[in-house]
């Protein structure tokens, strides 16, 4: 066990540094993942991004497979948590919420170029390796259950129909989020983006009881 240090304020500025090490690390390891995939992805070219040392690298993660899986859990993860779950535990009605969220999606070019970080992911390195798939099944699971959770608030107090089964229609949101982006990042064209967010909100309008189904 370390010895414990009298000045707080210092041992915090020690424990700062290599936090912020890491973070790098992994937030170079993450870009050039989404810009490479996982098995192109070049360890030198992640290292000079962050500015670290291979020694470093190797101190923070056994391996580049070990970099790999800490970029789903502690940046995939948490980026789709912070996108679909968060504003869905805290908005009033879920329609609405889940309508905001699609509508910003991003119709940038280099974002439809580049497609979605998880589906990425998913379809590169789940056939080929079993922590991977595991790690992003995980994320997966997370956005539908977090969907259909508030879905089935809705359902309870009116805002949502009550045949729409909310397990059933969360799978069918994600599903329609992720092919629109794969159907977009393949033709490399924004329109098809924006034609899926238009689609999907109409389809999110839907699940509206009757004679509730307002415009957003």
């Amino acid at each position: 066990m370390l010895a414990a240090h009298k000045n707080p304020k210092h041992r915090a500025t020690r424990l700062r540094d290599p936090e912020r090490t890491r973070e790098r690390l992994l937030q170079a390891a993450f870009r050039e993942i989404y810009r490479s995939g996982f098995q192109s992805a070049g360890l030198d070219t992640i290292l000079a991004s962050a500015g670290v040392t291979k020694g470093a690298l190797y101190y923070y993660f056994k391996s580049k497979r070990a970099l790999g899986y800490a970029v789903v859990e502690e940046v995939i993860g948490p980026d789709n948590y912070s996108t679909w779950a968060r504003p869905l535990q805290s908005g009033k009605d879920p329609i609405d919420t889940l309508i905001g969220i699609v509508q910003g999606i991003s119709v940038r070019p280099e974002d439809v170029r580049g497609g979605c970080q998880l589906n990425n992911l998913a379809q590169e390195m789940s056939p080929l390796d079993a922590g991977f798939r595991k790690r992003l099944a995980m994320v997966f699971q997370a956005w539908r259950e977090a969907t259909a959770s508030a879905l089935r608030e809705g359902r309870i107090h009116g805002k949502v129909r009550r045949d729409v089964e909310p397990g059933d229609a969360a799978g069918l949101l994600i599903a329609m989020v992720e092919g629109y982006g794969s159907l977009a990042k393949n033709a490399q064209d924004p329109k098809v983006t924006k034609a899926g967010i238009r689609n999907i909100v109409d389809w999110l309008r839907s699940l509206r009881p009757p004679g509730n189904r307002k415009r957003v």
